[in-house]
């Protein structure tokens, strides 16, 4: 299972800042994380595009 963190998603969503990726992160539709870890929150990559295909199809990811 290959995991993301915000660092990640802000790459996928075509290099936004951290701050905007933790923004769009915690909208209500995004995908539930996988896990809380020390570091934040990781979230299955395969969620995260899928989300991002659905949601930001212009993002280089989709």
């Amino acid at each position: 299972m290959d995991l993301v963190g915000v660092a990640e998603i802000r790459v996928m969503l075509g290099n936004v800042s951290r701050q905007r990726a933790s923004v769009i992160a915690n909208q209500r539709n995004f995908p539930e994380p996988v896990a809380v870890l020390a570091m934040g929150k990781v979230w299955r990559k395969s969620d995260v595009e899928a989300w991002i295909k659905k949601h930001r199809p212009d993002s280089p990811t989709s």
